[in-house]
């Protein structure tokens, strides 16, 4: 399972939390929190997605000498 899939999970568990608590109060944080997580898995999805892209887009290095005279 992925970083990405398992703030998912844990946004989705804050949410059943959400359904089954008593107070507003407890409710509202609940929420907060699983849009927290589900903000984790978008940062998480785009940075390995640029990261990927950089791999791609970076120079190869070109070397400091040559061996041929």
């Amino acid at each position: 399972m992925s970083p990405s899939e398992k703030f998912v999970r844990l946004a989705d568990e804050c949410r059943v939390m959400a359904e089954i608590t008593h107070t507003p109060e407890s409710k509202t944080v609940w929420i907060r929190m699983a849009e927290r997580w589900l903000r984790c898995a978008e940062l998480h999805d785009r940075d390995a997605s640029a990261a990927h892209r950089d791999d791609f887009d970076e120079p190869h290095r070109t070397p400091a000498y040559s061996f041929a005279h």
